[in-house]
């Protein structure tokens, strides 16, 4: 049986701007094998964001298949692939996107109420991410209370909250000083070993980079 959690076939991206018609990507093949790292490095404009969007099932590619576990992702209807996502991927930006409104707990809530997970094991879910993120202190805390770190390591945790086998971050310390980053990354590796995750970071951060036990590089859409 294959150990392979994420199997890319082909996969192409192309967009129609106007009478233009731009490839973004171009012929990807690529296996990510379970509780493995891997960093996604390349150029800007190189496609590492759109190619995450495609692994991650936020967009569909132009052809080409991705893989979960087997399953080919791109046959399910739309209304199945929120439910995958919801239930399978968790994603990290480089902007943290949580909600002004709610304290950090609801915010680690949010997926697994939506997921209709009852309300009281949404709460104990949360509460255990947000301690294993170093913020047992900071739940009552709504976003603009909490420092850019403290921020980042909130949506870490509510991309945990439904147990996700696949973690995908894009930039994650992009706005963040080297402390604080380094910080981040060291949430992220001890998270990854804790729960056996398979994480795809794209990043410009050597260091970063360098700890992921693999690093996939993207040229003009291409791997290299």
């Amino acid at each position: 049986m294959s150990s392979n959690l994420l199997e890319v076939h082909d996969l192409c991206k192309t967009y129609e701007i106007g009478n233009n018609r731009v490839e973004v990507l171009t012929g990807i093949t690529l296996e990510l094998e379970a509780a493995t790292t891997t960093a996604l490095v390349g150029a800007s404009g190189a496609g590492k964001s759109t190619l995450l969007h495609l692994l991650g099932a936020l967009d569909r590619p132009t052809s080409g298949t991705v893989r979960f576990c087997g399953d080919d992702l791109f046959r399910k209807n739309d209304r199945e692939l929120a439910t995958f996502r919801n239930r399978s991927i968790g994603f990290v930006f480089q902007f943290h996107h949580l909600l002004s409104e709610f304290t950090a707990l609801e915010n680690v809530m949010m997926p697994a109420l939506i997921a209709r997970v009852p309300k009281d094991d949404a709460r104990g879910m949360a509460e255990e991410l947000l301690t294993d993120v170093g913020l047992v202190q900071r739940m009552s805390h709504r976003p603009g209370e909490l420092s850019g770190g403290e921020q980042q390591r909130v949506a870490i945790a509510r991309a945990l909250v439904m147990s996700p086998a696949l973690l995908l971050a894009d930039e994650p310390t992009g706005n963040l000083d080297m402390k604080t980053s380094d910080g981040v990354h060291a949430v992220l590796a001890d998270l990854q070993k804790k729960k056996g995750l398979t994480l795809v970071v794209v990043t410009h951060n050597e260091r970063l980079a360098a700890a992921m036990g693999r690093t996939v590089r993207l040229v003009d859409g291409r791997l290299e």
